[in-house]
């Protein structure tokens, strides 16, 4: 559902979408980890939401992950999907944003943001300005409050493929407004 902070140029900030970015845990996660007596650790993803991801890609938009963990439990998840850029061992994210723009070569404007907890509000704070935001419907209620579009389904239940099915239903009513706009002239 969109919320208040719901820019009124959302489609056109759609059209311009080059990268999606999420977090990990209590986004592509329900933020569980489940650990053996042998002290092995275990996440459960969503094939919903790497269906979002395919979706995504196949629309010329790729994705990152950005997560403070390091990268045994989410590289393999993240090559499988594909993932363009993974980032992990991020203790700030707003910090890391100058290096996230370089290394995937897109500016400000071409991003958006999928957050869930006290850790995400500067970046989506940043991105929100000209991007586009989400969290889960189980995100912290500050979170919530930041973002443009908070999501029906909770963290690791499907929420990034919501958010993917909303970014390329926006991205549709731009085409169909430039569209509609290019045959008035």
């Amino acid at each position: 559902m969109v919320s208040g902070r719901y820019p009124a140029d959302a489609a056109q900030r759609a059209a311009r979408l080059a990268l999606v970015i999420t977090d990990n845990d209590g986004v592509l996660t329900d933020g569980t980890v489940y650990v053996s007596a042998a002290g092995e650790q275990l996440k459960a993803y969503s094939v919903r939401d790497g269906m979002g991801v395919e979706r995504l890609r196949d629309h010329g938009i790729a994705t990152a992950i950005v997560t403070r963990e390091g990268p045994a439990l989410i590289a393999p998840r993240a090559h499988k999907l594909e993932v363009r850029h993974l980032w992990t061992s991020v203790r700030d994210k707003h910090a890391h944003l100058g290096r996230i723009l370089d290394e995937a070569d897109v500016a400000l404007d071409q991003l958006a943001y999928l957050g869930d907890d006290l850790n995400d509000l500067d970046i989506i704070e940043a991105i929100g300005e000209v991007g586009l935001t989400a969290a889960p419907a189980d995100a912290m209620p500050r979170v919530r409050d930041a973002v443009h579009y908070v999501c029906e389904a909770p963290g690791g239940r499907g929420a990034f493929r919501e958010v993917a099915e909303w970014l390329l239903r926006l991205r549709s009513t731009a085409e169909v407004h430039h569209e509609k706009r290019r045959q008035d002239r």
